[in-house]
């Protein structure tokens, strides 16, 4: 357990109003599925993962999102504009449900569009909006990281960042074999409860050279300081300019927060993950969960009994 520390007395704040969703990666990981859809389209349901974070920004009051897009991502522009011809063909057969849920992307925010160019990684696709985000704060949100929308991580991590300015930095506690998926924070606690001072980051060390087992996850509040020092960020682990060398620079100045997060988080960048968290959602679902946990049951079920009659018939052998 962390023991308190005290906190630097809090500025005037510049509301947070913007937010930067990067959405460039190729997607390697879900090949073939991903040669000619964005990862971030694969659907959770019947949403593609992608408008779940724009929900979530949405909902926290970041009315102005710019999308750090690449090159055959057009369906990520098209899904958050108009569809005229759709809409008019359900709005004739009076299928209001399906209307609003064409519509609803469209209305979540004003959404703004830029292409990254060169994969450069995620330091450079921040750098991408710099001259949308100009000198105000923002937030950054990454598309394979779904935070339940029953929690309130991200208005948590606004409210720190209006009380302590600088950056903020979502963490999430995890097993030390997981360290090197992660960038890994150092931290000092301060008097606040689950909010700690960021003293340093690696980008996905060893569990040996692990500073902690506190993994940023894809949350972040950034002061526009950040874009200064990426312009001189060189290429750090794979050749990329990563944000977290960036963010090291910064909490060596003690200007970096961390928002200590125990809720639910889902990684719909891993294809078992990402399994796991459609079937979890769908089983929550009112309109789904009933008839398809009823049906899951009886799969699960089904699949124990022939797992015993294999074991059984192994036994005979």
């Amino acid at each position: 357990m962390i023991a308190p520390r005290s906190s630097p007395a809090p500025a005037s704040p510049r509301p947070v109003r913007k937010a930067v969703v990067p959405a460039a990666g190729l997607g390697t990981r879900f090949l073939p599925a991903t040669k000619a859809t964005p990862k971030e389209m694969l659907p959770v349901v019947d949403k593609p993962a992608i408008q779940y974070v724009v929900e979530e920004a949405a909902k926290a009051g970041l009315d102005d999102i710019l999308m750090v897009t690449g090159r055959h991502k057009r369906a990520i522009e098209d899904h958050f504009d108009h569809a005229f011809e759709l809409e008019q063909a359900l709005a004739a057969k009076g299928d209001t449900v399906r209307l609003d849920a064409v519509r609803d992307p469209a209305r979540l925010a004003d959404i703004h569009h830029i292409r990254q160019g060169d994969p450069l990684g995620l330091g450079h696709a921040v750098l991408c909006a710099r001259h949308h985000v100009g000198d105000q704060p923002f937030a950054v949100l990454l598309g394979d990281d779904l935070i339940d929308a029953r929690e309130t991580l991200l208005s948590r991590m606004l409210d720190v960042r209006d009380r302590l300015r600088g950056s903020v930095v979502a963490l999430m506690e995890v097993d030390p074999s997981q360290v090197h998926l992660y960038g890994c924070a150092a931290v000092e606690a301060t008097d606040e409860d689950g909010v700690v001072r960021v003293t340093g980051l690696v980008e996905k060390p060893s569990p040996d050279n692990a500073p902690s087992t506190y993994a940023v996850i894809g949350r972040y509040v950034l002061d526009p300081q950040v874009f200064e020092v990426l312009e001189r960020t060189a290429p750090g682990r794979g050749g990329e300019i990563q944000l977290t060398d960036a963010l090291q620079e910064l909490a060596v100045g003690g200007t970096v927060h961390g928002v200590i997060f125990d809720g639910l988080r889902y990684d719909t960048g891993d294809k078992g993950d990402y399994l796991r968290t459609v079937v979890r959602l769908a089983s929550e679902r009112p309109d789904l969960g009933p008839e398809f946990t009823a049906w899951l049951k009886e799969f699960v079920a089904g699949l124990a009994q022939e797992d015993g009659a294999g074991r059984e018939g192994r036994r005979a052998a």
